[in-house]
């Protein structure tokens, strides 16, 4: 029965990160820097409201949009950290995750030979949804530009079938992030074109030196905001994404949302309205520890003599391979996991443009960071001998 599959369906395949994650996964006494998982508790007191929700019965579906109440806290959260002011009983939606957000916001705009910019490398999460609405990926090679997709890059890529920009930042794989200058080039860009802005901020939070700035404060009504909590207050497993966008889009959304979860987990929800309330700062700490980490990582790889991006946030740094190693980085990554039981992803897993690249990520304990950096090290140095 095979072959009644959706033929897009099967042109797809499961993301490099994951697959390479679970090759070596398995492996006894793994070093591994490899899926974006932060190493630290979900906080207590978020977990608490959690278990709270549960004791109480809270276990009901709710508005497909979510709480009100949780709606009007992601609103004053915007608005604290970011200046950007949303409706909670019209513009914004909690969904299963920012993976479930940019689901229904590529589902919802886009048709038949559309086309979708984004940067190259990038996260893989967006190209095979883009693949299954039947619209083309247009990968835009930032290599030469610090991995920034600036407006100078996409005048030369936008068209009259290009309906969406598709801007990441901070970045996934790279760490990098944009100006508000940066932002408002491109904003004056594409202002009054039919074109969306999707700006996934999911490591909004994570930004290392100054402010991380919107490009919703500059371009609301062309643009789909995602964030989460996933980074922020390190719950990943709790599923809990929000998007905020013009009511006149986000009554569209809502309507895919609808019909694909009915609504986000009642109980994720509770503890998320904890998370935006109490905890709106919870990230403080973590992105002081990320900071350590980041120092380390980079003096260690420049101890090792290969080249690198300097992350503005998230926790990921990009390396390029060794000028000795004369592999993809696939093999490079599959080498390195066998030998020295450290693993990476290959860059090739970013699209073509992150070929000869591999991402290694800090969200791991200091004491993990020393003992594989010190093992990639050691073979580093085997490399240039052989």
């Amino acid at each position: 029965m095979e072959h009644l599959v959706n033929p897009r369906v099967k042109k797809i395949e499961i993301s490099g990160i994951r697959k390479f994650f679970n090759m070596v996964s398995h492996v006894e006494d793994m070093i591994s820097f490899t899926i974006g998982q932060p190493d630290f508790p979900t906080p207590e007191h978020v977990k608490r409201a959690g278990i709270k929700a549960i004791e109480e019965d809270y276990t009901i579906y709710t508005h497909n949009a979510g709480m009100l109440e949780l709606r009007e806290a992601a609103a004053q959260f915007m608005k604290t950290k970011y200046a950007v002011e949303y409706d909670p009983s019209s513009e914004i939606l909690i969904t299963t995750g920012a993976s479930e957000a940019i689901d229904v916001s590529l589902r919802a705009i886009l048709s038949e030979d559309l086309e979708v910019l984004l940067p190259g490398p990038v996260y893989p999460g967006y190209e095979p949804i883009i693949q299954l609405c039947g619209a083309k990926p247009v990968h835009i090679d930032t290599r030469d530009s610090n991995f920034k997709l600036t407006a100078a890059k996409l005048k030369n890529y936008v068209t009259e079938k290009t309906r969406c920009i598709i801007l990441p930042y901070p970045s996934n794989p790279t760490g990098v992030s944009l100006s508000e200058q940066e932002l408002r080039e491109i904003a004056e860009l594409v202002k009054g074109k039919d074109i969306f802005i999707i700006a996934d901020e999911i490591y909004s939070e994570l930004v290392y030196s100054g402010k991380h700035v919107s490009i919703a404060s500059m371009l609301k009504e062309q643009t789909i905001l995602i964030n989460g909590l996933s980074k922020s207050h390190s719950m990943t497993g709790w599923r809990i994404g929000m998007l905020f966008a013009p009511e006149n889009i986000a009554k569209h959304i809502l309507k895919v949302h609808q019909y694909n979860v009915s609504c986000a987990s009642s109980i994720s929800q509770k503890a998320a309205l904890e998370a935006l309330t109490e905890g709106i700062n919870d990230a403080d700490g973590m992105r002081e520890e990320y900071t350590k980490r980041r120092e380390y990582v980079a003096k260690r790889l420049k101890e090792m003599d290969v080249q690198f991006v300097y992350p503005d946030g998230a926790f990921y740094f990009f390396v390029k391979l060794p000028e000795n190693a004369n592999m993809s980085s696939f093999d490079f990554a599959l080498e390195l996991a066998h030998k020295a039981k450290v693993a990476v992803i290959p860059g090739s897993a970013f699209s073509e443009f992150g070929e000869g690249y591999f991402r290694l990520s800090y969200a791991c304990s200091q004491e993990k960071l020393e003992i594989g950096l010190n093992r990639m090290e050691t073979f580093i140095k085997q490399l240039k001998t052989e």
